[in-house]
């Protein structure tokens, strides 16, 4: 599903007070081989999906000070998604995420531009992220195939980004 499909009718209101669920939580990719698709076509990741945890691994720096004693310092921030739930044939983003090419990527083959936002507030972040494929379809006998995957930041810091309902076809 295209992100234009899915947030057709629907207008993120920025100034939304309330309770999120992780249903209102969106993650699209670039399925295209050149990374150059503009946001509105980017594949959601939701056919089959039952979950997606996106966590933000902050790195620090402890440091002794004369007088002042121990302090800490951020340096560093890595933002990853593990993605996982039942193999779906037939979803652009699984499709293109268990690809030949994707699963045996290496360096710049493997990174894909991403979304990230609440779709109540339009507000989250856009960025590049390197795809590990860490399971492409395990599981028992009589059991759906499963899939394990984890995008991880690549690059520069992900940019502020505010979906616009504009964008929408």
């Amino acid at each position: 599903m295209k992100l234009s499909e899915l947030m057709k009718g629907i207008t993120p209101n920025p100034k939304f007070a309330g309770f999120v669920t992780a249903d209102d939580m969106v993650l699209a990719i670039d399925t295209t081989a050149e990374q150059n698709a503009e946001v509105d076509e980017y594949s959601v990741l939701q056919s089959g999906i039952s979950g997606i945890d996106p966590t933000l691994n902050s790195e620090t720096k402890d440091s002794q000070y004369i007088r002042a004693g121990k302090s800490t310092i951020k340096t560093g921030t890595q933002r990853k998604f593990r993605v996982s739930g039942d193999m779906y044939i037939g979803d652009d983003a699984q499709d293109f995420l268990l690809s030949h090419k994707m699963k045996y990527g290496t360096g710049q083959t493997a990174v894909v531009n991403y979304v990230f936002f609440n779709m109540l507030t339009g507000k989250g972040e856009k960025g590049k992220a390197a795809a590990a494929i860490n399971s492409d379809g395990s599981g028992n006998a009589g059991e759906n195939a499963t899939i394990d995957i984890v995008l991880s930041k690549s690059g520069d810091a992900p940019e502020e980004y505010t979906y616009q309902a504009s964008e929408a076809v």
